[in-house]
């Protein structure tokens, strides 16, 4: 995938589209967030987290590329798959925290209900900013990487956003709890190296 990402950059400087270089070299960026977590902070993640971030990116990239225009219900696909992206970050960072620390105690039930509210914000805040780099693409005639196509656009993309929050919420607990036990154990050996 990380290859079909870097094709997609040398497409677009070779055909001199600046969308493909944009959304293929920040997704093929992306695509390297875990292995540097991994270096870096000595968290090991699973390799189906790998798959799980590379495949959300590689989807978004096509989409912007091609299939959005072609395929009515892939910017759905997207959304949804981004947003359970989102919704594991939030609940492995809130669980790490609930198990470092013996004074912070957060119930399944909050979890549930922080995992929606993180997604429906940073859902809003990323659709602010499609807005915002609509009128600068208005006021300046340059082609942005991401746009929006309306007010119907802007609501399915929240509707499908809180599907992928839903879809972790419900059942990420159970599979993401590995996770944050590692980036917990990583969290003391920063303690530790610190003391």
């Amino acid at each position: 995938m990380q290859l079909l990402l870097a094709g997609i950059v040398v497409y677009g400087a070779a055909f001199g589209q600046p969308k493909a270089i944009t959304n293929g070299g920040l997704g093929l960026f992306v695509t390297f967030v875990p292995a540097l977590l991994e270096r870096n902070y000595d968290i090991p993640l699973d390799p189906w987290l790998g798959v799980w971030i590379t495949t959300a990116v590689l989807l978004h990239t096509l989409g912007s590329a091609w299939f959005y225009a072609q395929i009515g219900w892939w910017d759905h696909l997207t959304h949804a798959l981004s947003a359970s992206l989102i919704a594991g970050a939030g609940y492995t960072t809130l669980r790490a925290v609930d198990l470092h620390s013996d004074e912070i105690h957060i119930p399944s039930r909050f979890a549930f209900v922080f995992i929606l509210v993180v997604v429906l914000a940073f859902g809003v805040v990323w659709e602010l900013f499609e807005f915002a780099l609509d009128i600068v693409a208005d006021e300046t005639d340059i082609s942005m990487p991401l746009a929006q196509f309306g007010l119907d656009d802007t609501v399915l993309d929240l509707m499908y956003n809180s599907v992928g929050a839903l879809v972790v919420a419900t059942f990420g607990q159970a599979h993401l709890t590995g996770v944050a036990e590692r980036v917990r154990e990583a969290l003391y050996e920063s303690v530790d190296e610190r003391s």
